[in-house]
Order: C-alpha cells, then sequence, then structure tokens
C-alpha cells in the first residue's frame, strides 16, 4: 500500500520546518529555480528532521551499518521561486509500516507566501546483507510517535 497525500497540506500540519535560500547555481536560464531542486530540498528536509529527533547515528549518518532507501518520491510543483528567494520547507512522517515510513513535505516561498511544492517519499530499511527490507527499530516507532502524535502506524 502506497501513502498518498490527503488533502490540502498547511504550515500549521506540520511540527518541523528547514529554511532555504535559493542559490544561483539552482536557476535556469528563465531565473526560476529548476523542478529537481525541490527534491533535493525534500531530501535535506527529511535529514534534518530525523537529525533533530535524534534519529542519526551519534557517529554520523551509515555509521551504524543501517541501509535506507528512497523507494518514491512524489511531488506537485503549484508554483515557483527565483534566485535568492528563501523558501521554507516543511517536513512530517506521516505513516511508518513494519519495514518503512512515508514522509510529506510542504514548500513555500516566504517572498510571495505561496505555496510553491507538496510531495511525498517512501524510505525503505534495508538489511545490507541481504539486501532486503528488514523490521524498523522499536525506537523508530516510539520517538516518531511522540513527536508526531497523529501519525499512521500500519504494521
Amino acid at each position: 500500500m502506497i501513502e498518498e497525500i490527503s488533502g490540502v497540506l498547511v504550515p500549521a500540519d506540520f511540527k518541523h520546518k528547514k529554511t532555504f535560500r535559493v542559490r544561483f547555481n539552482e536557476v535556469d536560464m528563465l531565473g526560476v529555480c529548476n523542478n529537481v531542486v525541490y527534491i533535493k530540498f525534500f531530501e535535506e528536509g527529511r535529514i534534518q528532521y530525523l537529525k533533530h529527533n535524534h534519529l542519526i547515528p551519534p557517529n554520523g549518518i551509515f555509521s551504524d551499518g543501517s541501509l535506507f532507501y528512497i523507494v518514491r518520491n512524489v511531488i506537485n510543483y503549484r508554483g515557483l521561486s527565483r534566485y535568492d528567494d528563501e523558501v521554507d520547507v516543511f517536513n512530517r512522517v506521516s505513516f511508518i509500516k513494519h519495514s518503512s515510513y512515508g514522509f510529506e513535505h510542504l514548500i513555500i516561498n516566504n517572498t510571495t507566501g505561496e505555496t510553491i511544492a507538496d510531495g511525498s517519499g517512501v524510505i525503505v530499511r534495508v538489511d545490507p546483507a541481504t539486501g532486503k527490507s528488514t523490521p524498523l527499530d522499536e525506537k523508530f516507532y516510539e520517538v516518531i510517535q511522540s513527536f508526531e502524535p497523529n501519525v499512521k502506524i500500519l504494521k
């Protein structure tokens, strides 16, 4: 079962936010932020969300031998941003299953207040030896449920 974004997302739906400034190398010849950059903002938002919730190992990402694969990225483009615009990227875990979990994202242009994009992603924990999905740790469920009381648990 793949979770889709349900309804219209607004900043109040989220507890985590990361702010970015659109850099010169991220705009195209029309002066707008290239669409692939928003996926990068989603990714960095996910990492910062996990850091905020102390779910990155103390010695850094990948240091504990755990592997996580992004198996799905969905993005809906709603507006645009330009060089030097500041954008807020809102992130939340929307569901947790046995070995996977889903994020939802919202990007708001601080210059215009416009919704730039929304989207979602699915991450799967993988056993490095077998390459197969493996259960998430109970700590993951506990931490996320504490931070996101409305997260759907679909074990």
